[in-house]
């Protein structure tokens, strides 16, 4: 699995987003790009992740960058977990966990001493050119957000 560092070029990738429509990284050329992978639509920890997005999205889009969720779940899933917190950002789905994989994100986890195979929540944040220029791994949800605006700004 590879692993991704500050400079690299972000792998490209296409996926479906809840709304239906493909969306390919490439089409972002010349702005921000805010991707982030998260487990599981309806969790405590990643509904919380969305919605900061979803009420810091205008401050992102001041900064010059879009918002893409990415995860394992199909579909349906995302429409209604959309739909209930009124996301207004894509969520793409990653079902064969082909990009979730290319962005190293899979790895082993543990949890009340099971180990399985599951996305740790990361986010990658991509420039105008389409270099990666932050990465956050092992994400904590609370204040999270804050970061990534606070990167964005910098850049």
């Amino acid at each position: 699995m590879p692993t991704l560092t500050v400079g690299d070029i972000a792998p490209d990738f296409s996926l479906v987003g809840q709304d239906g429509k493909k969306y390919s990284l490439k089409d972002f050329r010349g702005k921000k790009v805010v991707l982030y992978f998260y487990p599981k639509d309806n969790t405590k920890g990643c509904t919380a992740e969305a919605c900061g997005f979803r009420d810091n999205y205008r401050a992102i889009e001041k900064s010059g960058a879009v918002v893409l969720g990415i995860s394992a779940d199909g579909l349906l899933s995302h429409q209604k977990f959309s739909e209930a917190y009124r996301l207004n950002f894509p969520i793409l789905s990653d079902e064969t966990k082909e990009v979730i994989k290319q962005y190293g994100v899979w790895k082993k986890k543990q949890r009340f001493g099971k180990t399985y195979m599951g996305i740790v929540r990361s986010t990658f944040i991509i420039d105008e050119q389409g270099k990666i220029s932050h990465i956050f791994s092992n994400v904590r949800v609370e204040g999270h957000v804050e970061k990534v605006l606070m990167a964005l700004t910098s850049q």
